[in-house]
């Protein structure tokens, strides 16, 4: 994907500081709900930089100790009005099963425990705090406005609190693809979640099974009547989570499962959730069964398909080009706060941040993708600058 040697906009000691801050940011933990320790790093260093950062009261709305942080750099350029552009992260990781230190191996970071390393999105996070410092000692050709979300991983939740208005840019970028530098996502799935609690009748397990209704049956026969996992290239079915029961000598009463849908195209989730529904309702009616059931079904969030020729793609290709990557638009299966900020009539385009095995005890990010993303972040202020303030997106 790469066209050629990558121009390098930063200098020996920003990198080192790129680096250091990234590791740093890994060893706090901050799983959704948690972010308050990562905010008040992210908080710290910029106030050190003399930039103003607001919180907006999302904390409580979404079930964290930490609201979305916003902060704005203004442009270096001299006179008339200046193009403003949104660069965002998110400060949450998915749970964590092993403290987090960092340690870099083979010219890469990766977790010396078990577990994940943080960097989806602190990669990012990282690049951005990096990006201010540089902005502060260089200035930009643009006002950058910096968002750092909370509840990413929860559904997108805490930019889906996050009032639009009160931004000054109509259009950004988020870093957060885990995939080589260089991919723009262009086109993002419809999101589902279902849960479904079945109910039946609880008897003694060796004296009375003929009184019960398992409702665990019910919920496996549910499960086993779905087509699970990849449906076609752009469709995907999960159980997540499945629980019922009181005892092992209890025909079990109740039983619940949560599971999630994912398809490019409204018509195509809504197609796949209908056939979800149909399917947890048969199984409950079966003669063996016999057990009532109560679906909810809550569109999360919603897909999106960028036209390549939109300004704001343009832009971020340019700017990969500029930094050696030939940029390659994809389809993605998952979803960012590009896709919340979509929603809600901004033209934001999600790009890759050279992340490897997301939401793995395996996932790692190299030095030479951190220092990368940099690079193309700044050309994207470039980029911008270009566009009119105003300009039709």
């Amino acid at each position: 994907m790469t066209a050629s040697a990558p121009v390098a906009r930063v200098g020996e000691l920003e990198r080192r500081y790129l680096s250091g801050t990234f590791a740093e940011l890994c060893r706090i933990e901050s799983p959704s709900g948690h972010e308050r320790g990562c905010a008040e790093r992210v908080i710290a260093e910029l106030r050190a930089l003399g930039v103003k950062v607001q919180e907006d009261g999302a904390g409580p709305l979404v079930g964290s100790d930490c609201g979305n942080l916003l902060a704005r750099i203004p442009g270096s350029s001299p006179g008339g009005e200046t193009q403003s552009v949104l660069l965002c992260a998110h400060l949450d990781t998915v749970p964590l099963d092993a403290l987090i230190e960092p340690v870099l191996i083979d010219g890469g970071w990766e977790n010396a425990n078990d577990g994940i390393l943080g960097a989806d999105n602190k990669a990012a996070v990282a690049v951005l705090l990096a990006l201010a410092r540089h902005i502060r000692q260089q200035g930009a050709p643009v006002d950058v406005e910096l968002l750092f979300t909370v509840g990413e991983e929860t559904a997108l939740a805490g930019v889906r609190a996050f009032d639009i208005a009160s931004l000054r840019s109509d259009f950004g970028f988020v870093f957060d693809h885990a995939s080589p530098i260089g991919e723009v996502v262009i086109d993002s799935p419809t999101h589902f979640r279902v849960r479904a609690s079945f109910r039946g009748a609880a008897a003694h397990a060796g004296i009375r099974p003929e009184e019960g209704r398992s409702a665990i049956l019910a919920a496996s026969r549910a499960v086993t009547s779905l087509q699970l996992g990849r449906l076609d290239a752009y469709s995907t079915v999960n159980v997540g989570t499945i629980s019922g029961g009181t005892a092992m000598n209890v025909v079990p009463e109740s039983c619940s499962l949560v599971l999630e849908a994912r398809a490019l195209g409204e018509e195509r989730a809504d197609e796949i959730v209908a056939e979800i529904v149909d399917r947890i309702h048969q199984a409950a009616n079966l003669a063996d069964c016999d057990c009532d059931v109560d679906i909810a079904v809550q569109r999360t969030f919603s897909g999106y398909h960028l036209p390549p020729s939109s300004p704001a793609v343009r832009a971020a290709e340019r700017a990969l080009r500029a930094c050696g990557h030939e940029p390659l638009r994809i389809a993605s299966g998952g979803a960012s706060d590009a896709n919340a900020l979509i929603a809600q009539g901004m033209q934001i385009v999600n790009m890759a941040n050279g992340t490897e095995r997301n939401h793995e005890p395996t996932e790692r990010v190299s030095v030479i993708a951190l220092e990368q993303m940099l690079d193309v972040a700044l050309a994207l202020l470039d980029e911008a600058a270009a566009l009119a303030p105003g300009a039709a997106l």
